[in-house]
């Protein structure tokens, strides 16, 4: 079969396009014929290195959610799921490939009329926005900022915060017609990527969702209400200054909050009961998925060099 791995770490050029095996599926799990396979902020990271210290190698798989149909079953898999349509979390490696294999905890029905690139555009990413806004305690009638809200983690929370009750919901991005694409998502105010501009938007934010990350970070903090939550989901522009806390110290008589969300945190079946939601709300016209570009599997160095380029708005989707 066809699939994606790292040859070099860095940038795009280094991925490769190779024939590997079919995989078996192991005991507990299914092999899924792609039809769709969403590319991501963190296969980014993975891909310039950033994250060699957790033990990724040259040769890596990428990818970590596909869409497609049941073509095998593992050993006390029940039979049934043979054909049918399904989203998949594969980890965090085996998604850029024909055949992917998933644990069958992982895999969720596809709701009829929800296409398989949709289902990758929202599946990984809904589920962050949704429970990165719980954590930060969200309230309707507070303010929120996303901070790299061009991206499919950032659209669907512009769209949470607005459905929630935000009293504003600003976003920073790159560019002008970025933001009336926000706007049109539920965002009412729209910042530059240095959180500037936007005169009438607040001057402080009750919760930050920070997709970003990166030497920017501590600006933002400064952005906070008393009282304020920063909840980081990504570092796709890099890591903060190792000096950041030193912002939440200097500002202690605000009774600031940070932390740093991964959806591996929330029980699974708590992320594929919110996943099962958000699939049907978006087959209903209630959340809305943007796929930014469909290109084949063996395009994936185009899909990276968009989105180091800052390109892509929504989630570029691989089609074997």
């Amino acid at each position: 079969m066809k699939a994606v791995v790292i040859r070099e770490f860095g940038n795009p050029d280094g991925l490769e396009v190779v024939d590997l095996p079919v995989p078996v599926p192991a005991p507990g799990q299914v092999r899924i014929t792609t039809e769709a396979i969403g590319v991501g902020g963190v296969d980014a990271v993975i891909r310039r290195g950033t994250l060699a210290a957790y033990g990724f190698r040259e040769g890596h798989l990428l990818g970590s959610e596909v869409a497609g149909s049941v073509t095998a079953v593992g050993e006390g898999v029940d039979a049934s799921w043979m054909g049918r349509r399904v989203w998949a979390f594969t980890g965090l490696s085996g998604g850029y490939a024909e055949q992917a294999v998933a644990s069958v905890e992982d895999v969720l029905l596809l709701p009829d009329g929800l296409t398989g690139a949709d289902a990758v555009t929202l599946g990984g990413s809904g589920v962050v926005a949704h429970f990165a806004l719980d954590r930060a305690r969200f309230a309707p009638g507070e303010t929120v900022l996303v901070r790299g809200a061009a991206g499919s983690i950032g659209i669907t929370a512009v769209q949470l915060a607005a459905k929630g009750g935000a009293g504003a919901v600003a976003v920073t991005t790159s560019s002008a017609e970025r933001g009336t694409r926000l706007r049109d998502l539920g965002a009412t105010h729209v910042l530059d990527r240095s959180g500037e501009g936007g005169s009438d938007a607040p001057a402080g934010f009750d919760v930050v969702i920070d997709v970003v990350g990166g030497p920017q970070l501590s600006l933002f903090l400064d952005r906070l209400n008393p009282n304020g939550r920063y909840v980081a989901v990504g570092v796709v522009g890099g890591q903060p200054p190792a000096d950041f806390g030193m912002r939440l110290m200097d500002a202690f008589r605000k009774s600031l909050s940070f932390a740093t969300f991964s959806s591996d945190t929330v029980p699974g079946s708590d992320r594929q009961a919110v996943r099962s939601s958000q699939f049907d709300d978006a087959v209903h016209g209630d959340l809305r998925t943007v796929v930014h570009e469909v290109l084949p599997l063996d395009q994936a160095v185009l899909a990276h060099r968009a989105m180091d380029a800052g390109k892509v708005f929504g989630r570029v989707v691989l089609a074997p």
